[in-house]
Order: structure tokens, then C-alpha cells, then sequence
């Protein structure tokens, strides 16, 4: 049983039988589908294959939210640094002369001058000048514009607490289907998430909060309190809050997380370099053993399984540095205890439940529980015995996969 948990993008690179099963094999636990990519079909015929590859496996499906993006291109741009090139809101275009942008708030949002990053700032325009509805931009950097990236204006937020007609589509899509999470794109507080659970009326699909704001980090108590777990989108929160504070701003709200007793989810260019290359960079394995010492419950990979070159290779290798970094964590949690602290009563009843185990020769934890509030509570004080989480509800029993060390089991009470 998987100690922290590993969740595969699934794209074109991943998305038939074959491959999901050899996936679940290398170590995914949670497999997530981003809705800002691929169309209904698409989404519901690897829904279908995921289901009958890997039935247990819990499925996640993003919201895409307000950000802005390019549209889907027929052609995508290679830009050169020093190289004029034009977005802009006619959606007619298909990249060749000009890139359509899925929103046209982006020509109210910038200035001559103005800064814009695209693809999680690998790539950097500045405005020229704005025309109507385009806007000519020189590229500050080589690379490709590709389809359906994300567009930010530098010193600028574009995300709001809103939901939009494609996110409601795609949450009665969700439900239809039996998704067991969704991710809501850019939380921005609790009325931001409660918004989407009203929109969902019923116990699932779960609802993740993706922190990717300053504004959702100020509101993080209260999202927390109202969310089924959350996800550290580093891409656009690095891009918001600064490269600089990224590391920092990642402990925090993992600390907060687990003392909220709620799964988080560490994101974003976790094994950048296998989209390309079969093997890691030493500072990823560093970053990866870094989130889990934390007390990252969950680490996700986009790209690199969605449409990377090396899918299964890139699960097999963030399973073993995950299990690395979790057999040290438990040493020094025997040795030393957690030193985090815990003050309710419900963390204390869990901090009990770990040090007994610590203490005692128990083999594994049964925790009968109807929604999975119990097995969050003993999840997060991360011992070291597997956790069985039981539960009437099959729905709610897969959704406890998300938790670490934790297997969820339906049976009939």
C-alpha cells in the first residue's frame, strides 16, 4: 500500500488500456483528467477505459476556471526571442498569423509595456501595442506557443470566484460520469468552493480547492475547512507570488493542511525533465523528497505522463524516490515524534492512535467510517501501519485512495 500518493495526468500519451494498467502497476493511485484539454468524447471514452482498466482507481477531473488560455491551434507558433507575435480575440485564426485566445479580457488587462507569461512562464512577451482586439507582443524568449496555455499578465490576476458555463458543464459532466474529484481551478475562498459543492448537490464528486493565488493563500483556513483536500498548483502560484517564495509558501500551506487533517496534493513540474529524458535531475529528486518530508500526502505529474515521452518510467522513478523519502520520514518519526503541533481534539485523538501504534506491535488500522472523516484524521499523523478505511459508501470508499497509507473498502453494514 502506497504511503504517499502518487496521481498521472492522463493524456494522449497514457490514455489507452494497456498503458493505464501499466501505470497503476509502476505505482499511479489517482489518476486525473484537466479539463482545459481534450473534448467531451475524449473525456468520456478514457473515463470508460480507466474504469475498465483500473476499476479501484480514484479519477480526478480539473475545472478549468477563469484563466486565460490560447485556444486549441491547428498550428502552434515557434517563437524566437526578439520575434513579433500577435494574440488576439478572433477566434477564427488558427495560429499561423495570429494566436486566438479563449478569452478577450486579456486586451483590457494589458498596456504597452505589460508583461505577459505563457505556459507557466517558460515563455515571456512584452506588449508592443494593443489594436482592437489584438495585441502585438515581442518575444522575450525561444520556444512554442502551444495549445490551450495559460496567458498571464505580470503583477495581474485574471482567476475569479466565478464559475463559468464550461466549468457547470463540466461538473454535471462529472456527476453523470461518477467522477470522484474535481478540482476547482484558482480558489479563491469558501464561498468559492461552496459555490461549486451547491452546483455538484451531492456527497461527490469530492471537491478539491487548487491553491494557485495570493488570494486563495489568505482565505487557505477557511478553503480548507470547506474543501475535501487540496492541491498546490506551483505553476501559477509561482507565477503570482513569485518564484522566489514558492518553496516557502509550499511548507506552509502543507503544514496547514495537515493540521486541518485534510490529503494535499503537490504539483506541477514535479519530473519536468522526463517529459523529454529518461532519467530525473538531481534537484527534482531533491524537490520530491522535500514535499513528502514536509508532509505532502499526494505528489502529481502533468506533462510528463499526459503527453511525455517516458510515462511509465517517470511513475516508476517518482514511486521510488516517494518511497525513499517515506522510509526516512518514519524513522524519524519513531525516533523523534511529529513535531508539529496539534491541539484539537481530534488531532490529539490521532496523534494518540499514531504514538499507540509506534508503541504497540499492530500490523495495520481499521478505521469503520461512513464520509472518511475518522481516516483523515489517522492519515494525517502519516503512521506507519497501512490504514483500511471502511466504509458503506462505495463512492466514498474509492475516494480514500487520495489518502496516504490509505486502501478504502466497501462492504454492506
Amino acid at each position: 500500500m502506497s504511503g504517499v500518493k502518487i496521481v498521472s495526468t492522463i493524456g494522449p500519451a497514457t490514455e489507452s488500456e494497456d498503458i493505464i494498467r501499466a501505470l497503476v502497476q509502476a505505482g499511479t493511485d489517482v489518476a486525473r483528467l484537466n479539463g482545459a484539454h481534450g473534448d467531451l468524447g475524449w473525456h468520456t471514452r478514457t473515463i470508460a477505459r480507466l474504469r475498465s482498466a483500473a476499476p479501484q482507481v480514484p479519477i480526478m477531473l480539473d475545472l478549468p476556471g477563469t484563466k486565460i488560455r490560447t485556444s486549441r491551434l491547428q498550428y502552434e507558433p515557434r517563437v524566437t526571442r526578439g520575434e513579433r507575435i500577435i494574440l488576439t480575440s478572433d477566434l477564427t485564426h488558427d495560429g499561423r498569423v495570429k494566436v486566438p485566445m479563449s478569452d478577450g479580457r486579456l486586451v483590457d488587462l494589458v498596456a504597452p509595456g505589460s508583461t505577459i507569461l505563457a505556459d507557466d512562464g517558460h515563455l515571456r512577451f512584452t506588449v508592443q501595442e494593443v489594436i482592437g482586439g489584438d495585441i502585438a507582443c515581442l518575444a522575450e524568449t525561444d520556444g512554442t506557443l502551444g495549445s490551450r496555455k495559460g496567458l498571464h499578465v505580470l503583477g495581474v490576476s485574471t482567476q475569479s470566484a466565478m464559475l463559468t458555463d464550461t466549468d457547470r458543464s463540466l461538473l454535471a459532466f462529472a456527476k453523470d460520469q461518477g467522477v470522484d474529484f474535481v478540482g476547482v481551478s484558482g480558489a479563491q475562498d469558501a464561498r468559492h468552493v461552496e459555490t461549486v459543492r451547491a452546483t455538484i448537490g451531492q456527497t461527490a464528486p469530492r471537491v478539491i480547492a487548487k491553491i494557485e493565488s495570493p488570494r486563495g493563500l489568505d482565505h487557505l483556513p477557511e478553503i480548507l475547512e470547506v474543501s475535501d483536500g487540496i492541491m498546490i498548483d506551483r505553476g501559477d502560484l509561482a507565477l503570482e507570488a513569485g518564484s522566489s517564495n514558492i518553496s516557502l509558501l509550499q511548507k506552509r500551506i502543507v503544514a496547514s493542511a495537515r493540521k486541518a487533517g485534510r490529503p494535499v496534493i503537490v504539483a506541477t513540474e514535479m519530473l519536468h525533465s522526463m517529459t523529454r529524458h529518461s532519467v530525473p535531475t538531481k534537484a527534482e529528486v531533491s524537490d520530491i523528497t522535500n514535499a513528502v518530508l514536509d508532509g505532502a500526502s499526494t505528489v502529481m505529474l502533468s506533462a510528463e505522463t499526459a503527453i511525455g515521452r517516458f510515462p511509465i518510467e517517470a511513475v516508476s522513478t517518482i514511486r521510488g524516490i516517494v518511497e525513499s523519502a517515506v522510509a526516512h520520514l518514519q524513522s524519524t518519526l519513531d525516533h523523534h515524534g511529529d513535531p508539529h503541533d496539534h491541539s484539537s481534539i481530534p488531532q490529539a485523538m490521532g496523534d494518540a492512535i499514531a504514538l499507540l501504534c509506534r508503541r504497540l506491535p499492530v500490523t495495520q488500522i481499521v478505521a469503520v467510517t461512513r464520509g472518511g472523516y475518522a481516516a483523515r484524521m489517522i492519515a494525517a499523523q502519516m503512521p506507519r501501519q497501512p490504514i483500511l478505511a471502511v466504509s458503506d459508501h462505495p463512492i466514498a470508499a474509492r475516494s480514500f485512495q487520495l489518502l496516504p497509507g490509505t486502501e478504502g473498502l466497501s462492504v454492506n453494514l
